[in-house]
């Protein structure tokens, strides 16, 4: 089936398929997860679970995507007092992080379960540039389909890889940054079927309803953004991007204006 993000990569695309399919004939699905990240059976079980591992209990500063599923992950980092930052839904805006606390919730009488609803999130949080950031401790990241050894796709818009990326550009998240995920144990496919390319940010943990995975990935991680390999409707479509690629362009224009003059 066709989605607005197919077509980029054949087998991912059929793979996401096959996925949705099976959550729904099995039941495993809360509404229609075809096109989504989608929201599973046991998504709060699956954070519990999370919140029982020492890197979320180490962490200060989270960041999490803004999808159904890991809306337990969001809620509970704030019940936890986790500075918790959500990108803003499709990136649309240059400041595309919302900072998010308990203690500035609780000032404004704004219950905690409702901030953690990413509608919610994006009006009463405060929006942030990667120069107002603190260094991520954690990342939470929505997935389609993973693996066992680190392998992951979301829906296929790249935005958490892209939202990966600039903040390594920025030094936000660190080479030894862990990557989660919560999904349903029906999202779990073998290494094979899931071919990791160079912008794609690998997974150290893979968190279900039932288990804890961890994946002692040995994919490499990108260490930021590869201007190579956007997409023309990314740079179109996200404000910040186009601030990023202007940046780029100027310093690679001055590096080779001072080769020149050598």
């Amino acid at each position: 089936m066709n989605t607005e993000w197919s077509g980029h990569h054949h087998d991912k695309d059929q793979l996401r398929a096959e996925i949705w399919s099976s959550l729904k004939q099995n039941n495993a699905s809360i509404g229609d997860p075809f096109g989504h990240i989608p929201n599973f059976v046991g998504a709060e079980k699956a954070a519990e679970l999370l919140t029982k591992l020492p890197i979320w209990k180490q962490a200060i500063a989270i960041k999490c995507n803004p999808d159904s599923p890991q809306i337990p992950v969001r809620l509970r980092a704030l019940q936890d007092g986790k500075r918790l930052y959500m990108a803003v839904p499709r990136l649309t805006d240059r400041r595309c992080f919302v900072e998010l606390t308990a203690e500035e919730l609780h000032s404004r009488n704004i219950p905690l379960a409702e901030a953690a609803i990413a509608k919610t999130a994006v009006k009463c949080g405060r929006l942030v540039s990667f120069a107002e950031m603190q260094p991520i401790d954690l990342v939470i990241v929505g997935c389609v389909a993973v693996t066992r050894d680190g392998g992951r796709t979301g829906k296929g818009a790249g935005f958490a890889d892209l939202e990966l990326a600039m903040l390594a550009e920025f030094g936000l998240v660190k080479t030894d940054s862990p990557i989660v995920t919560t999904v349903h144990s029906l999202q779990i496919v073998a290494d094979s079927r899931l071919p990791m390319q160079a912008h794609d940010w690998p997974l150290d943990w893979v968190v279900t309803p039932d288990e804890v995975i961890a994946t002692n990935t040995i994919y490499p991680r990108p260490t930021g953004l590869n201007w190579d390999k956007l997409r023309a409707e990314q740079l179109a479509n996200i404000p910040i991007l186009r601030k990023l690629e202007a940046k780029f362009l100027d310093r690679k224009t001055n590096r080779e204006g001072a080769k020149d003059a050598k």
